[in-house]
């Protein structure tokens, strides 16, 4: 073992590139143009505040190459991020100096945060547009393109199956290897119907992404072009004085969940939907989220539960295609304002179905009757993307009844223990690690919100240390 290698163990890095079951963590970071070698090097962050908002920070992505530079020629691998700055000379004077010192805790929260994880970001940005209230389009960033492994189409989802069977003898350290390299050949997020994409769907549902903008693959040229629209109509919503919170009305919020189920979409939409209600002060908690989907046929035969990815929905005709039939079926509210100045009925009026394509089902003629399910266990809520299991005949590995941090028994028991409407106190435990998740720290609050007294509602997701 090299010095390199020695040194990567002793790094927190080690715990997403080492050994065989990181395989699916060593794909993404293929797509990102490593090779073998910088993947085991040790990790360094390179973490700048680099914005156009101030002189003082327009230099710092520049300072960041030559910082990168650095690092590769002392034999490590440089990964750069960016975080949010306040800049006094521009917030004095006004009540923007009030974000001056709070920013101090969100950049230091940020570079922690983007440090340990991700897949936060699409909600975030749409509760950052419901927070400020001014005028905003959201744009995806678009999903990754399938890779090819011995003449077929894989995705992330065929490397972690691949882990499965590596494990027990029936796919050889090679075919692991070249699968990992292979599975993700571009930019994007996982083309799945996984958080990434299923909130880039809910982006267009809910109306604060322009039509078609969702679907298109990271590294399509039209990508530019809905990113130049949109910075055309932002114009437009200037003028008309259309604000997010116009938009992310009760019923908006009840198409996002429709596109959920619609798609066999994550779990996590759960959490999010009810968070950017909370940003614009509209009532739709988790409860309300599962009426939506116990009504709403899973129609799009998307992995990880169907056949095809993003893209190929995307070119069957995208988002539009799905929420035409949704909408001509009475599964959505065709009069909510979007980010184009019209409604949902309006922007989809010129969408024709297209019948040479088997991504999307008609709503009259699903791939089943819902797309979630709810249970109820001494008033805790489990909700599935129900169709997961059902496609595959298995359990759903996403089903959850509590935030995913907190799924360790002793806290789930301690819940079932709880009379109904009872607050639980704080869980003090050390990090141990309780059915693969932290327990959280010592001391540390777990914060829920009651959203009727016999109803439990997560306030929101929690990270702790890997």
């Amino acid at each position: 073992m090299d010095a390199k290698s020695d040194l990567k163990l002793r790094l927190p890095s080690r715990h997403a590139t080492e050994g065989p079951d990181r395989a699916p963590h060593r794909s993404f970071y293929y797509a990102m143009g490593l090779t073998r070698e910088q993947i085991h090097q040790p990790f360094v962050g390179v973490a700048t505040c680099w914005n156009e908002a101030a002189p003082c920070n327009i230099a710092l992505m520049r300072q960041a190459q030559a910082v990168k530079l650095g690092v590769a020629s002392a034999g490590g691998t440089p990964r750069e991020f960016c975080t949010i700055t306040v800049t006094d000379g521009i917030a004095m004077g006004h009540a923007g100096m009030k974000s001056s010192l709070p920013s101090r805790e969100v950049i230091a929260d940020s570079v922690e945060l983007s440090v340990r994880g991700h897949y936060k970001s699409q909600p975030g940005m749409m509760m950052a547009m419901c927070r400020l209230n001014v005028p905003s389009i959201y744009i995806y960033g678009g999903s990754i393109l399938p890779g090819t492994f011995k003449g077929m189409p894989v995705t992330i989802q065929d490397v972690y199956e691949a882990v499965g069977k590596h494990s027990i003898g029936t796919m050889s350290d090679g075919d692991l290897d070249t699968l990992e390299q292979n599975a993700c050949p571009s930019a994007g997020a996982c083309g799945a119907q996984f958080t990434a994409n299923t909130m880039a769907t809910v982006s267009e549902a809910i109306g604060l992404a322009l039509p078609y903008s969702a679907g298109a693959p990271a590294p399509y040229e039209i990508r530019d072009k809905f990113c130049f629209l949109a910075g055309e109509m932002i114009m437009d919503l200037i003028a008309k004085n259309i604000r997010p919170r116009d938009i992310v009305t009760r019923k908006a919020l009840e198409n996002a969940a429709a596109v959920v189920a619609a798609t066999g979409g994550s779990t996590n939409a759960a959490l999010h939907l009810p968070a950017i209600a909370n940003e614009c002060g509209v009532k739709f908690d988790l409860f309300d989220v599962a009426e939506v989907l116990k009504k709403t046929p899973y129609i799009a035969d998307l992995k990880p539960s169907g056949r095809y990815v993003a893209k190929d929905m995307f070119e069957a005709g995208g988002v539009p295609l799905l929420m035409k039939t949704l909408l001509d079926h009475g599964y959505l509210h065709g009069d909510c304002i979007t980010v184009t100045g019209r409604t949902i009925a309006e922007n989809l009026k010129s969408v024709k179905w297209n019948p040479d394509q088997a991504v999307v089902w008609p709503a009259n003629k699903p791939i089943s009757a819902t797309g979630g399910r709810t249970g109820n266990t001494r008033k805790a809520t489990c909700w599935s993307s129900a169709t997961r299991a059902r496609r595959a005949d298995r359990v759903c590995g996403k089903c959850f009844q509590l935030p995913r941090p907190f799924m360790g028994r002793a806290w789930a028991a301690r819940l079932r223990s709880l009379p109904t409407g009872a607050s639980p106190a704080p869980l003090a435990a050390s990090a141990s690690v309780i059915s693969g998740q932290r327990r959280p720290s010592a001391g540390r609050s777990l914060s829920f919100a009651t959203a009727t007294s016999s109803r439990w509602m997560p306030s929101g997701e929690r990270s702790t240390s890997s």
